[in-house]
């Protein structure tokens, strides 16, 4: 049987997701980030399926969104896009200290993943933090000062004005380099990562991640298998079956390397 417990530490409300009769101990644990203007409901089928293969997963609710619900209007909401990124990004780190304190994780066996925004939030957090073993990302975007002009040219050609000047605009797209994967690719250390995108996806254009890997191969051409990308011929911005499997058998096979590994060289016992 697979437990679903609403939980909470400090603001960060997250369902946390794992087989029942092994709850409470430890497990490799997935930290999966829903979609703009979604909540963590969305990807239980997810969860589920990790769950299903061992793993402990924790779905959070990013600011404002689901049990965080602040009341902003879409319009507050688009501006507030980068904001919810970048605290989901630190609360990733939260969530992590959280699991791994009440020992339900080990520190080198958590990955992280997500769907959109999720997805974006994904390339943030493998910036900034050495400590992921395995991620996946679903319809995200690497390239966060080139995504966020890209943003603000579709918000204004939607008729919409900005309460920003050309300069503002500039120094904000500065904030962002901190967490910008393209800015430091090197930082992926040959971790595993698994990207899915539709092809005809317009809500986040699939170029700069094709750019992106194609760039940056070479970081991993010790363990070529660690990267891997998926293109939906025929997707735009919603994620098939394929790419749900995939994630869930991604983690299946990466998140749990350093398990097996010390399973077999008899360095832990459990």
């Amino acid at each position: 049987m697979i437990n679903v417990v609403k939980q909470k530490t400090g603001a960060v409300s997250f369902l946390h997701v794992c087989e029942a009769e092994s709850f409470s101990n430890m497990k490799p644990t997935v930290i999966f980030v829903h979609g703009f203007q979604s909540v963590k409901e969305n990807n239980l089928h997810y969860a589920y399926l990790l769950a299903e293969k061992g793993f402990r997963v924790i779905l959070p609710d990013c600011i404002h969104h689901g049990d965080r619900d602040s009341g902003l209007k879409s319009q507050q909401m688009m501006q507030a896009f980068w904001e919810i990124v970048i605290q989901t990004i630190h609360e990733i780190d939260i969530l992590k200290k959280h699991l791994t304190e009440l020992g339900f994780a080990n520190e080198t066996e958590i990955g992280v993943a997500g769907t959109s925004m999720g997805g974006i939030v994904t390339f943030g957090a493998l910036r900034k933090y050495p400590w992921i073993n395995a991620a996946v990302s679903l319809m995200g975007c690497p390239s966060y000062q080139d995504f966020a002009r890209y943003k603000v040219d579709k918000f204004l050609e939607a008729g919409f004005a900005l309460p920003f000047t050309e300069e503002q605009l500039e120094s904000y797209y500065a904030k962002l380099e901190p967490y910008d994967l393209a800015s430091a690719p090197s930082s992926l250390n040959a971790r595993p990562l698994l990207c899915w995108h539709g092809k005809r996806d317009t809500e986040v254009p699939i170029d700069p991640l094709l750019t992106f890997v194609k760039a940056n191969k070479g970081y991993y051409k010790n363990k070529p298998n660690n990267i891997k990308v998926i293109v939906d011929e025929y997707a735009d911005h919603k994620v098939s079956r394929e790419g749900v499997l995939a994630t869930v058998d991604w983690f299946a096979e990466h998140l749990t390397q350093n398990i097996k590994e010390r399973y077999h060289a008899g360095s832990i016992k459990r």
